[in-house]
């Protein structure tokens, strides 16, 4: 085994993040402030809004450990987890799917917009009854007599949805097919019957905005189905595929900040005439933090290389998402109480990534799901 990355892949993750650093590395977005479209050309700029598209249409032709990588840089060097967040989002969930799927057409028409920067894209499958059960999906697609399929009902949840110029949607299609009933579809957000509701409030990752989605009569040509009809939870199932591999990577370089700062604090911060890092309890709580990062990196990197190389990574990627969203937690907590008072104020950020790391045990498949993944892929 070898554990080295290659001379490109140093340079590529080196590049990335002083390139991030430099140019989204500022300071932390306030309350309410969501993404600019400068700061999503800035990051369509260095490449990170096409990673792993085809290099025809501009994007980086890379394959998921590589996407990975660039994506830890990207969150190391920034910030603004919110913006990272929305570029994976956009990258994994929706640009990913219709890189594969898409027709020639309409993967020719809107690739080449999703890597420049030009296009955001949105994922709307959350329903209100339908969260970690996507079988319970309610928003219905029936065919018309021209072909078209007619779209109606509400999505709760969908990162970008604000600022999105093309929706990846899924919708039963055939109601009595079950798996088999649910079909994908890309849908501009400037067709009549496309609902957008007010940015909601959330806990964490701010600076991307997040809406329902209705859709109301909406007619969308058959041009804009993803694969074939029927086709639409194996879609998804692989969109989640590369989601849970390669977004959780920018959590990854977060947590190698997060400990970057806390060894900071803890060399220079003192205490009953003693730096703090000379108390054991701080030092193991650093190493410990510390071996959280690096197994939950290892296990990632592994779920990369094994879809890149097509063997059996079900498993493997449950399992490293779940190892890196519950470290993630885990740090971040640890980085408050290392922090003390000022960790809990916002001023120092630290605080922030606590809330902004919450959601990773949710989006994507919950831990509870990961672990289900987990047991039944070791014989269960």
């Amino acid at each position: 085994m070898d554990f080295e990355l290659t001379v490109e892949q140093q340079r590529r993750y080196d590049e990335t993040l002083s390139a991030v650093r430099e140019q989204l590395g500022g300071e932390s977005p306030g309350a309410g402030r969501f993404f600019t479209r400068g700061q999503w050309k800035t990051a369509a700029s260095l490449g990170l809004t096409g990673l792993c598209l085809p290099t025809a249409q501009g994007g980086g032709g890379l394959g998921a450990l590589d996407t990975a990588l660039s994506l830890e840089a990207f969150g190391r060097g920034c910030r603004d987890t919110g913006l990272v967040f929305a570029v994976c989002a956009h990258l994994l969930a929706c640009a990913v799917p219709i890189r594969d799927f898409a027709s020639d057409g309409l993967r020719e028409q809107l690739t080449a917009g999703l890597t420049s920067g030009d296009v955001i894209a949105a994922n709307a499958m959350t329903e209100d009854d339908a969260g970690s059960d996507v079988g319970r999906l309610a928003v219905t697609a029936r065919r018309a007599e021209d072909g078209a399929y007619v779209l109606d009902g509400e999505k709760s949840f969908a990162s970008n949805a604000p600022a999105a110029d093309v929706i990846v949607t899924y919708a039963v299609s055939a109601p009595k097919a079950g798996f088999l009933g649910v079909s994908g579809f890309a849908v501009p957000r400037d067709l009549p019957g496309v609902v957008v509701g007010e940015p909601m409030e959330k806990m964490g990752l701010s600076s991307c905005p997040a809406a329902r989605v209705t859709f109301e009569d909406c007619r969308v040509p058959e041009a804009y189905r993803l694969g074939a009809e029927g086709q639409g939870g194996a879609i998804f199932q692989h969109s989640m595929t590369w989601e849970r591999a390669c977004l959780l990577a920018a959590y990854l370089g977060a947590m190698e900040h997060q400990l970057e700062r806390c060894v900071e604090h803890a060399r220079e911060r003192r205490q009953f005439g003693r730096r703090i890092g000379e108390f054991q309890a701080i030092s193991h709580r650093i190493a410990e933090m510390k071996q959280r990062l690096e197994g939950s990196r290892l296990l990632l990197y592994r779920g990369c290389w094994l879809l890149d190389n097509d063997r059996d990574h079900v498993g493997a990627i449950a399992l490293a998402k779940l190892a890196v969203s519950e470290a993630a937690v885990a740090n971040s907590l640890d980085a408050v109480q290392l922090f003390g008072g000022a960790g809990y104020l916002s001023a120092a950020g630290i605080e922030q990534m606590l809330r902004d790391s919450v959601p990773t045990t949710i989006f994507s498949g919950t831990s509870e799901v990961q672990r289900e993944i987990v047991a039944r892929e070791a014989g269960l």
